[in-house]
């Protein structure tokens, strides 16, 4: 039975589908596919959905691709005894990647928490890698806007780091 909750979850998730890089390369077809194997949660502000130190993610969100659908949800990571903050402001901002592809998560000391009352769309591995046998295209092209999206995210990096250089030793006269 439809209600009217499932019906607002799965405008959400198709919504959030249509305007992330994940799906840039599927035809609606195959993001009606992916959109039924994705779980909609939903977070209350403050509220921890993946606990720095916590090997295990909860164990259910181990392998689990988060992707924002409304909200606002921080990423804090240390890397190298530096602490790292990634802010997911716009729907379809990803955070658990290592994990769901296949990294090594006892590495990762990440926390994500919701910021404001936030739904987030589970993509579980073990579900998405079902698709291999049937539509393994669909496997492809989100793995290719995976990658899209993490080249984003270290292009943003690298130009905020040459700004950065630039200000602190006054380079190229713009400061």
């Amino acid at each position: 039975m439809m209600t009217e909750e499932n019906v607002a979850s799965e405008e959400l998730v198709w919504r959030v589908l249509h305007n992330t890089t994940l799906t840039e390369e599927l035809r609606d077809s195959e993001i009606e596919a992916l959109a039924r194997i994705i779980t909609v949660r939903e977070y209350k502000a403050g509220e921890t959905i993946v606990k720095q130190g916590d090997g295990n993610f909860g164990d259910e969100l181990r392998d689990t691709l988060l992707i924002l659908g409304s909200g606002e949800v921080e990423a804090t990571a240390t890397t190298g005894g530096e602490q790292m903050t990634l802010h997911l402001l716009k729907p379809g901002d990803l955070a658990g990647i290592i994990g769901f592809v296949g990294g090594n998560v006892a590495q990762v000391s990440a926390s994500v928490i919701a910021k404001t009352a936030s739904k987030v769309l589970l993509l579980d591995r073990m579900r998405f890698e079902a698709l291999l046998n049937s539509q393994p295209a669909i496997v492809y092209y989100v793995m290719r806007g995976i990658v899209r999206h993490v080249h984003g995210i270290v292009r943003r990096m690298n130009m905020q780091s040459v700004e950065m250089s630039n200000y602190l030793y006054r380079n190229q006269g713009r400061y």
